[in-house]
């Protein structure tokens, strides 16, 4: 551990190693939606914990946080245990048309979020696009999240806001839900807040019951379809055999992945839709419906 100079003030830091993995590319790829680089600095807060994150090569310094913090949430939170490389190599052996999003993905991990964030954050994602769900993520934690571990080494102090707990949430009403730009979300996150805040979601089932199960539990509370159940139970729980359907992933299954995939229901599903999806968010011309 050493001590890093932010904003004038010395603030604990850690280096670790980080071969083939990407912070700007994880942050950036549609699955969170706290981050902003500054400066050349990814800022953000999870958990309840301000932190930015400068990567040089193979290592990576976050600021903000000591041995024992990376440890016990940030080693996690990155997926830095998860061995990529092997991962990469079953999910092109299952799909071999998947070698050039998997290449040009190399560097993404799945990030291991809080369920709760997660949640919302997808309810907010429904017909939506990335910058507008951050405005509203943004939104949600400025008015009803409390000050994050670090608030006060923030250049923006927005960036240091902690999600709202479901209890905060559930003290909004959904006519300020859509003046927040919710729109026809804001009766989804109004019931949902209020259900969490009562203990009437199960959460430790949906991390731990059989994945039909788990699907069943979250697709049966208002709001979440067969799109939004994959992207919680996949950045939210973990639950890697997940594989979220959406119009860019869809397109590549009408497309390049006609015939559908093996990759649908493998262990690694969502890994391997992760590498597809930033692939093709950045080369939409190769995924082309032919007439």
């Amino acid at each position: 551990m050493m001590a890093t100079s932010v904003h004038g003030a010395e603030r604990p830091s850690v280096t670790v190693p980080c071969a083939g993995f990407s912070v700007r590319d994880t942050l950036n790829s549609g699955q969170c939606f706290r981050w902003v680089e500054r400066n050349g600095r990814m800022c953000g807060t999870a958990f309840g914990r301000y932190i930015e994150v400068v990567q040089n090569g193979d290592s990576m310094t976050i600021v903000g946080t000591d041995d024992d913090d990376y440890a016990a949430v940030w080693r996690g939170y990155f997926d830095m245990d998860r061995d990529y490389d092997a991962i990469r190599k079953t999910v092109t052996e299952l799909e071999p048309r998947l070698c050039d999003a998997a290449d040009y993905a190399a560097g993404v991990h799945v990030l291991g979020q809080e369920p709760w964030e997660a949640l919302c954050s997808f309810v907010i994602s429904q017909n939506n696009n990335i910058p507008r769900i951050r405005g509203i993520v943004r939104k949600l934690c400025l008015h009803c999240g409390e000050r994050a571990v670090g608030w006060a080494y923030a250049a923006d102090p927005a960036d240091a806001m902690a999600f709202p707990t479901a209890t905060a949430l559930a003290e909004v009403s959904e006519a300020t839900f859509r003046e927040w730009g919710c729109g026809y979300r804001a009766a989804y996150l109004t019931e949902l807040s209020r259900a969490a805040a009562a203990g009437s979601i199960d959460f430790d089932f949906i991390r731990t019951a059989p994945i039909d199960a788990a699907r069943k539990q979250l697709r049966s509370l208002k709001g979440i379809g067969p799109k939004v159940a994959e992207c919680v139970l996949l950045y939210g729980f973990g639950r890697m055999e997940c594989f979220p359907v959406d119009v860019w992933i869809r397109r590549a299954l009408e497309t390049e992945l006609t015939g559908g995939t093996a990759l649908i229901g493998s262990e690694y599903a969502g890994i391997g839709q992760q590498y597809l999806f930033e692939y093709i968010r950045q080369h939409p011309e190769k995924f082309v419906r032919k007439s």
